[in-house]
């Protein structure tokens, strides 16, 4: 049985509404958008998990939290892979307990369990985490800058973490991450710019600049979206194959659903800052018990064009995260809200081994049409 990589334990990613000044004198409730909101799951080793939902409902957010580029504002984030030795985080644990920058406690609860409590960890310490933690951003065009070379955007991260003996042992590894990342002979594109290269060799630098740190966790937020349909298979084929080469363990971000189902190993569907169904992704893909995974599916194009299916349309627009209504989050679009969705939110419940789903209807207590 595989190991678990990352846990994610009911994190919470909050961001404080601006007031005007007339309303921080009157009103002394702080409202907050709920960007993320209790959402829990975990990644094995080797694993690619899917992150699934529509613009706004806090994929990105999600990832960025677990590598704290976005601070939580509750919950936990634990990692459990291989490289990150735990005596390198107890050693900076008790530095930092000897400078008094957290208490012998708190340095205790970052190192539960044989893991690296991520949020507890000092801002000072991640650099240790993020050599084992990256991230593949979405748009090529704005992810790199377009100032530095090649050699110098995918060299950044060993500078940085003060990595290679020497500068011809980074231009090695650079050299290998240009070539890990489908860029050959990686010589001929060390010295170019950005703008120099086409869509897909942008996010091929992207990818190996993530890949020069080595690390064992990757979250690719949306990789695929901003390039042409015949780059994407490329591009999700290299990953892949880094996943064999390298052991590599992904937390895929995606919109499309149909890259997920070929891709993923399991999915999450997430709504409003929730996940509502989370399983295998043959069996949610397959058998969707969630009105809004039901909602997804049916509206992707079919490959055979005699193939009919009823489209489910979902009206209304989805809520505003500030004010996110009570009961289940969906029930304001959902065709088959009871009273009960209204007033209650549904706990998670399993429909097999793997496969859970949070709606009242899975309990008995209403019926799909």
């Amino acid at each position: 049985m595989s190991k678990e990589i990352i846990n994610v334990d009911n994190l919470q990613v909050w961001f404080p509404v601006r007031r005007g000044f007339v309303e921080s004198l009157t009103s002394k409730e702080q409202r907050w958008v709920k960007a993320v909101d209790g959402v829990s799951f975990n990644i094995k080793e080797r694993e690619i998990f899917c992150l699934v939902g529509e613009s706004g409902c806090g994929k990105t957010t999600t990832g960025k939290a677990i590598l704290r580029l976005v601070e939580p504002t509750g919950g936990k984030v634990q990692y459990g892979g291989e490289g990150l030795t735990t005596q390198q985080v107890k050693d900076a644990m008790e530095k930092a307990v000897s400078k008094k920058l957290m208490t012998k406690k708190e340095a205790e609860e970052c190192l539960s369990g044989g893991c690296v409590e991520v949020t507890r960890l000092p801002k000072d310490k991640m650099k240790l985490l993020r050599q084992k933690m990256q991230m593949i951003f979405q748009d090529p065009y704005e992810s790199l800058n377009p100032k530095q070379s090649i050699y110098d955007i995918v060299a950044e991260p060993l500078v940085v973490n003060n990595l290679g003996q020497n500068e011809a042992d980074r231009e090695t590894r650079v050299e290998k991450a240009l070539d890990d990342a489908g860029l050959r002979p990686p010589k001929h594109f060390m010295w170019r710019y950005p703008h120099e290269v086409s869509g897909g060799q942008r996010q091929r630098v992207g990818i190996a600049g993530a890949l020069v740190l080595q690390p064992q966790f990757l979250v690719a937020d949306e990789p695929v979206s901003m390039l042409d349909v015949s780059i994407r298979s490329e591009i999700l084929k290299l990953m892949l194959d880094l996943r064999e080469k390298r052991g590599l363990t992904y937390l895929f971000i995606t919109h499309d659903l149909s890259v997920a189902y070929v891709f993923s190993d399991r999915i999450g569907i997430m709504y409003l800052g929730k996940i509502v169904e989370l399983g295998p992704t043959e069996e949610v893909i397959k058998g969707p018990r969630h009105p809004y995974t039901k909602a997804l599916i049916s509206v992707v194009p079919k490959p055979d064009p005699r193939m009919k299916t009823e489209k489910i349309i979902l009206k209304g627009e989805r809520p505003d995260p500030a004010h996110i209504p009570p009961g289940c989050r969906f029930h304001p679009r959902c065709p088959y809200a009871m009273d009960k969705c209204r007033v209650e939110e549904p706990e998670p419940m399993y429909v097999s081994q793997e496969h859970w789903v949070t709606c009242w209807l899975v309990t008995g207590e209403g019926k799909a049409q």
